[in-house]
């Protein structure tokens, strides 16, 4: 099975108002302009199981190799790879024959890696929004299918929404996946085979983006506020993503906030590994990955990069931030 970059869908959750225009006159309600809620009150702050050095230590080497690998052999094989503090144990999932894997694994105990064959890929493929735009619609170009993430602004002031970086190339002008509606030109790209970069994201400006995310399902007009967006915790267990294929869906489990994802578009790290719930899908790439609190506000956590079928990826709001210079747009 591939790992997939999957695009923003939705589902009803608490919090929920209408999100874009539809035939019976409904419109978006007016934007407010709110400050970011304190990391200090994040619904999803555990303490994560510490890390054992010397198996630290181990991922560290097997990381660098694979990412030393794919840099010399190109990305033929793929791999993830993160330490699962739930299990205890390096997880490695790749579609790589034994003999490479033995190579990257040979500095660690074999009782202390879970090798998974499997492969991984990027994917591409809710439907219709309107300005401003929310995060998790359906966007699209050239046959290529993604979705958008969460807003962001810069130091002027400037709104953008962030998506993928595999999903669309620089200066590209993408649509609304309906094909109605400009969304905006594609800036700021950001990816291992492209660029050099270890990170997977770009923004998308020159239209109008709102602190909203879609929830419900993938044909949903409903919506929640983004309130705060920081780091995930590991252990936490009830993240969401919504998405173009798959919509709205809790549940997430993160494992994860150190991994790596090889893909057939390179390897990037840190990444969020999660596991749990319904999985994200094709087409869901870019689309916002998060966290509820009582009063249905959206803390942001990430966009949504690709999926094994059991394990997904999502690329770490405090990655995306300090690289392109930008702060979360609040609704």
């Amino acid at each position: 099975m591939s790992v997939v970059a999957v695009a923003t869908a939705v589902t009803t959750v608490l919090g929920t108002t209408p999100a874009q225009a539809d035939p019976g006159g409904n419109t978006k309600p007016p934007e407010k302009r709110t400050v970011a809620k304190a990391e200090g009150l994040a619904p999803d702050r555990v303490t994560a199981p510490a890390i054992p050095a010397a198996t630290s230590a181990e991922l560290t080497t097997i990381q660098t190799r694979i990412a030393r690998y794919v840099a010399t052999n190109g990305t033929k094989y793929t791999f993830a790879s993160y330490y699962d503090a739930t299990a205890g144990r390096i997880v490695l999932s790749t579609d790589a024959p034994a003999d490479v894997v033995s190579t990257l694994t040979t500095a660690a105990k074999v009782s202390s890696v879970q090798v998974r064959h499997s492969g991984l890929s990027d994917v591409f493929s809710r439907r219709d929004d309107v300005p401003s735009f929310y995060g998790g619609g359906g966007i699209t170009f050239g046959g290529g299918v993604c979705s958008s993430g969460y807003a962001v602004q810069n130091s002027a002031g400037t709104r953008f929404m962030v998506t993928a970086g595999h999903c669309f190339a620089d200066g590209t002008t993408v649509t609304t996946e309906s094909g109605a509606t400009t969304y905006g030109t594609v800036s700021n790209r950001r990816l291992p085979t492209v660029t050099g970069h270890a990170q997977d994201l770009e923004l998308i400006g020159g239209s109008s983006y709102a602190g909203r995310i879609f929830t419900g399902g993938v044909t949903s007009s409903t919506s929640a506020p983004v309130v705060a967006a920081g780091t995930a915790f590991v252990g936490f267990a009830n993240y969401c993503h919504s998405g173009r294929t798959t919509g709205e869906n809790c549940g997430h489990t993160a494992n994860s906030i150190t991994a790596q994802v090889c893909t057939q578009t390179g390897c990037k790290s840190p990444v969020i590994a999660f596991t749990g719930g319904v999985m994200i899908q094709g087409g869901d790439s870019g689309s916002p990955f998060y966290v509820y609190d009582s009063a249905g506000g959206a803390w942001i956590r990430g966009h949504i990069l690709a999926t094994d079928g059991t394990t997904g990826y999502a690329e770490p709001y405090t990655v995306t931030a300090p690289e392109l210079g930008v702060s979360i747009v609040t609704g």
